[in-house]
């Protein structure tokens, strides 16, 4: 485990606080639409400001590719950062430079400031050590709270870290307590639901999950390379040709090991996904040419339902259909709900799509834990090192 913020005296001290406010925002009036990444890192920055440290926050918007995109500006989000702190966040012009020094050396006890967009910057993401001195200058104390950036090597995630004394903030903590114990010392059953549009996306995370849950719901797009792998007819379905051997070989060491694998055998279908296509709920496992598959069928639902039924820990990463649509949201929506209610168990929601799926059912709130990062939550899956938690302190 990392140290935390609670591991260091911040009293007197800038704290530099990396977090994630890369939020939605409505181009004609600048207004955050979805503050839910701002809420998330409200207990560390209210921790740092209540014990009498100011508080640096840096976080990146977008991709304005290292040009300064006025769309892309943090300024809105100081404001909204503002009323939910119930105390005025300074926006800052910039992120780095005399200016900034000069106005972060000034904030008292108990202040808060916001940078400008770290990636106006193209040194940022080359992580160039001149940026991340310059970024270093402005905190005393460096606190990593963005695990959504935590897989990339960036200036403010780990070049910094070896500058300033870097801890986890208690996102970052809760991030790691949540997708390591789902790794480490799950309860069981132990169910994993794989899901969204590639199996090149989830190859990692399903080989290493393969060798510790106790049976895996597939659905989504990737199901129909599995599918096609066993012979079936998948119409104009989602196909990633060259991967339909490692389907053949994921499955095999599925059975070897005795771990069942629930694919779709009835499906939603659609002759497009464009807006009033023609759909029709099928019953067989084979979907016919001129149709493509957009979701999980009744029958399959039921079917995940039930493999849930005694869960006691469940991962789940990848929507099981075109959510974003209605016509093909009813098997994501209903596996939700099935999480939902389990009762004295341990629901992991990868970030990214699956985590957007959730909130639009308003399932949020009766999961264990929503990750707030999707690439880095697979990452964190598939057992790869992330950059931005290997450079922060070890725990005792």
């Amino acid at each position: 485990m990392k140290q935390t913020v609670r591991d260091i005296d911040v009293r007197g001290k800038r704290v530099l606080i990396r977090v994630d406010f890369n939020v939605p925002l409505d181009t004609a009036s600048g207004r955050v639409t979805d503050d839910t990444r701002i809420r998330e890192s409200l207990p560390t920055i209210r921790y740092v400001l209540e014990r009498g440290g100011a508080a640096v926050l840096m976080s990146h918007l977008g991709r304005p590719d290292g040009t300064r995109v006025p769309s892309l500006s943090l300024q809105p989000v100081a404001g909204r950062l503002g009323e939910l702190l119930g105390r005025p966040v300074s926006f800052l012009p910039d992120c780095v430079g005399p200016e900034v020094e000069a106005r972060v050396q000034r904030l008292g006890p108990g202040e808060a400031a916001l940078l400008e967009n770290l990636r106006f910057h193209a040194e940022e993401e080359r992580n160039e050590p001149a940026f991340a001195a310059g970024l270093a200058r402005l905190g005393d104390v460096y606190v990593n709270d963005a695990f959504g950036t935590a897989h990339r090597a960036h200036a403010s995630t780990e070049g910094i870290a070896r500058r300033l004394p870097a801890v986890a903030g208690f996102l970052m903590e809760k991030e790691i307590r949540y997708l390591d114990g789902a790794l480490a010392n799950p309860a069981r059953p132990y169910v994993a639901i794989l899901g969204g549009a590639k199996v090149s996306d989830k190859i990692g995370v399903l080989t290493r999950l393969l060798a510790r849950v106790d049976r895996v719901l597939i659905g989504g797009g990737m199901a129909y390379t599995f599918l096609k792998a066993q012979g079936h007819a998948i119409g104009g379905s989602k196909l990633e040709a060259d991967k339909l051997g490692l389907a053949t070989q994921l499955l095999a060491q599925a059975a070897q090991r005795k771990v069942p694998v629930l694919l779709p055998f009835d499906h939603v279908i659609t002759t497009s996904l464009d807006p009033g296509s023609q759909h029709r709920t099928i019953t067989t496992v084979n979907i016919p040419e001129g149709w493509l598959g957009a979701d999980i069928g009744p029958s399959t639902v039921d079917a995940f339902e039930k493999a849930l039924a005694n869960a006691k820990t469940v991962v789940w990463n990848g929507p099981l259909g075109v959510f974003e649509q209605a016509r093909f949201a009813e098997g994501s929506r209903r596996i939700a709900e099935a999480l939902a209610d389990l009762k004295g168990a341990t629901t992991v929601i990868g970030g990214g799509d699956t985590a957007a799926c959730v909130h639009r059912f308003k399932l949020g709130d009766r999961m264990s834990h929503l990750s707030t990062g999707g690439g880095a939550s697979l990452e964190f899956l598939e057992g790869k090192t992330l950059p931005g938690i290997a450079a922060l302190r070890e725990a005792a």
